[in-house]
C-alpha cells in the first residue's frame, strides 16, 4: 500500500485547500439559535448550485464522451473514498430500478469495499493501489469510463483510479471542489466545482458533497437520456420490480400514447410489462414482438424506433 505522506506535510496540503478553510466569522455558530444556523446552512446550499453552472461546458463534454463509450458497450465507473464514494455508490445503484441498466453497467467503487459504506475503513483513502486492484478486479477496457471523485482532489484512491484507468485506455473524468487538483489534472476531463470553506470546517459531506451529487445525478441522466433511456422527460426504461413501479410504468404509458386504460394493459401484457415496447406497439400499431424487433433495430431509442415504424 502507498505509504501515508508524513503529517505535518499532510497538514500543509490541507491549509492550502479552499474545501478545509476556517471561517473565523462562524467560530460561535454553536451558540447561535438552531434557527438562525438552519438560515446560514440553507443560505450556503444557495450557492452550491452556482458554482456548478460555472462548470457545465466541461460536465457537458464528460457526459458527451461517457455516452459514447457506453453506447459501444463501456461502463460508467465511479471511483472515490468517503463521502465521494458513497456517493458514487449511491448514483450507481439508482440506474437500474430508474434506467433499466444491466447489472455492472454502472458501477460504484468505495475505497475498502462494502463496509466502508457504514463505517471508516482505516487507510483505505490512502491507497493508490488499492484502487487499481479493484478496477483490474472489473477487468476494466478501453470502453470503460472511469469517474474519480474527490472533494479535495488530492484522495490517493481517487487519484490512483483515474491514472491507472487512463493508462488503460479508459476514458477518465476527475470530479474534485478545489482548483488545481491532482485529480482534475490526472483526468482528460477534469471538473472543478469549487464551492468554498465548509460551514463546519472540512465538513465536505456538506457544500462539496452537496456539489457531487449534483454533478453525478448529470452524468448519469444526461448520459442515459443520450443512450434513449428516456422519451421526452419519461422514465420509459423504468423496470417495474414493485407495485408503485408497476402503477409507475401504467402512468408513463398513458401520457406518453394518451391511450385508454384497458388498451394500456393490453399493451403491457403483450410486451412483458416493458414500458417501452408499449409505447411503440400503442403509437406505431405494431404487435410485441414487431416493436422489439424495432427497438433493436434502433438501438433501444424509442423515437428512431418510431420514425422506422412510421416510414
Amino acid at each position: 500500500m502507498t505509504s501515508t505522506p508524513h503529517h505535518p506535510d499532510l497538514r500543509s496540503q490541507l491549509e492550502t485547500l479552499t474545501t478545509e478553510a476556517f471561517r473565523p466569522e462562524l467560530a460561535e455558530i454553536d451558540q447561535s439559535p438552531t434557527l438562525d444556523i438552519a438560515r446560514v446552512m440553507n443560505g450556503e446550499d444557495a450557492a452550491v448550485a452556482a458554482a456548478v453552472a460555472e462548470r457545465l461546458p466541461e460536465i457537458a463534454a464528460a457526459v458527451d464522451a461517457v455516452a459514447a463509450r457506453m453506447a459501444r458497450g463501456g461502463r460508467l465507473i465511479y471511483a472515490g473514498a468517503g463521502t465521494a464514494g458513497r456517493l458514487g455508490v449511491l448514483d450507481a445503484s439508482e440506474c437500474p430500478p430508474t434506467f433499466n441498466t444491466a447489472p455492472g453497467q454502472v458501477v460504484g467503487l468505495i475505497a475498502g469495499g462494502a463496509e466502508a459504506m457504514v463505517t471508516s475503513v482505516e487507510g483505505a483513502e490512502d491507497s493508490a493501489e488499492l484502487a487499481r486492484a479493484d478496477l483490474d478486479a472489473l477487468g476494466l477496457t478501453a470502453d470503460d469510463s472511469v469517474v474519480g471523485v474527490s472533494a479535495s482532489g488530492r484522495t490517493p484512491y481517487a487519484v490512483g483510479a483515474v491514472e491507472h484507468a487512463r493508462a488503460r485506455g479508459a476514458l477518465t473524468v476527475g470530479l474534485a471542489c478545489n482548483r488545481g487538483s491532482a485529480l482534475a489534472a490526472a483526468a482528460e476531463h477534469g471538473v472543478e466545482v469549487v464551492t468554498g470553506p465548509e460551514l463546519i470546517t472540512g465538513s465536505t459531506r456538506l457544500k462539496a458533497g452537496t456539489a457531487q451529487k449534483l454533478v453525478l445525478n448529470m452524468i448519469s441522466t444526461i448520459t442515459m437520456i443520450r443512450l434513449g433511456k428516456t422519451y421526452g422527460n419519461l422514465m420509459v426504461d423504468v423496470r417495474a420490480s414493485n407495485e408503485k413501479l408497476r402503477a409507475r410504468s401504467r402512468r408513463i404509458v398513458a401520457l406518453a400514447t394518451g391511450a385508454a386504460d384497458d388498451a394500456i394493459e393490453r399493451a403491457l401484457t403483450a410486451t412483458d410489462g416493458e414500458v417501452k415496447h408499449a409505447i411503440l406497439s400503442l403509437l406505431a400499431d405494431v404487435d410485441g414482438p414487431t416493436a422489439a424487433r424495432l427497438l433493436e433495430d434502433s438501438g433501444g431509442h424509442l423515437r428512431a424506433a418510431l420514425a422506422a415504424a412510421r416510414g
